[in-house]
């Protein structure tokens, strides 16, 4: 570390992309700059350190990012330290700083894990599938809900104008809170998790009851979706991620199933990444704003091991393990299960 104590603060963002990570990087940057601290910007998460490739952050470089999606930074999820903890260790050391806040997701917490003793860390939990524990929402959630709602508003005209049935997929892997958050803001009629395995004949008849009174419907499908008894469809594996399994299909899958099954012309989308593209909603920026303050007061204070979280409505600190825990789903009970239920939706 250096010489001038807490005088040198490195950021790093890692991970998927989530909108309003940068501005995590303005807010806490500009924080950090008023009181006189030197700040280092690790290119790409982990391989930025591995590789030795980082910036000097400027208010010049950060004012006016956080309308941006992305990361100044550059992100990773394919780099992890696993087996590679000394070299690591070494090269994180080359950059002489006094700590680091990290923006990521449970593989970038678990990937520093093992560096408690050594690298002062404050973190900033991150992902738009909203799935992260110790937190009631993350950043960059309500934005990807936001892009899913837009289009099944804007496919809702075309389904309605050919008479057709459109399944919309969605991210979110294991957890099905952004087809739930979509779904329930577009009034979808179908909306299904992967933490609520469906009934294919009751979706069926849910269907066919819809055909006597509806020009057409929109189903929306997380991509862990699956029916009873079956498993989620997987599109390929990245060996050697921290998540191996890359999930995607269900929804072309889906679409045929129902044409097949009720002779209602059906049609898929596959919103993909661009539930994490759009500029960050106004929701996302005053998070990621508090967020970004929260930890570079806690930079400052030297309150080193602690996760920047949102509970009961405020934004505060909590222990780091507390973002590393099993993921977040959706439970069969939630309220907005509840209020799907409610509107008539199948779910």
């Amino acid at each position: 570390m250096t010489s001038k104590q807490n005088k040198r603060i490195a950021l790093l963002t890692g991970g998927g992309d989530a909108p309003g990570l940068n501005g995590i990087l303005e807010a806490a940057s500009l924080t950090l700059l008023r009181k006189g601290y030197d700040l280092v910007g690790i290119q790409d998460g982990f391989e930025g350190v591995f590789e030795g490739r980082h910036i000097k952050i400027t208010e010049e470089r950060v004012r006016g990012m956080h309308a941006e999606a992305g990361t100044l930074l550059g992100t990773s999820n394919k780099a992890g330290t696993k087996g590679r903890e000394e070299e690591f260790l070494e090269k994180f050391k080359k950059l002489e700083v006094d700590g680091l806040i990290v923006a990521g997701g449970d593989g970038t917490f678990a990937g520093l894990s093992a560096f408690k003793k050594d690298i002062p860390i404050i973190g900033v939990p991150k992902t738009i599938d909203n799935d992260l524990s110790g937190t009631d929402i993350t950043f960059g959630y309500d934005t990807a809900v936001s892009v899913v709602a837009e289009a099944v508003d804007s496919l809702r005209a075309t389904a309605h104008a050919h008479k057709r049935v459109i399944v919309v997929e969605t991210m979110g892997r294991t957890a099905g809170w952004i087809a739930l958050g979509g779904g329930l803001a577009s009034f979808a009629e179908v909306i299904l998790l992967p933490e609520m395995p469906f009934s294919k004949t009751k979706l069926i008849e849910f269907i066919k009851e819809k055909q006597k009174t509806h020009r057409g419907i929109i189903v929306v499908v997380s991509e862990g979706a699956h029916a009873a008894g079956e498993d989620a469809v997987i599109a390929h594996m990245v060996i050697g991620s921290p998540q191996e399994e890359r999930y995607g299909g269900i929804g072309e899958r889906t679409a045929r199933w129902i044409e097949k099954e009720t002779g209602w012309e059906s049609r898929h989308v596959v919103l993909g990444h661009l539930q994490r593209a759009k500029s960050p909603t106004a929701t996302d920026r005053f998070l990621t704003l508090g967020m970004g303050v929260t930890a570079a007061r806690l930079a400052m204070a030297q309150k080193w091991f602690q996760a920047v979280v949102y509970r009961n409505g405020v934004i505060q600190a909590a222990p780091i393990e507390d973002v590393m825990g099993p993921a977040r789903l959706v439970n069969s009970d939630h309220r907005w299960v509840d209020f799907a239920r409610e509107l008539g939706s199948f779910i």
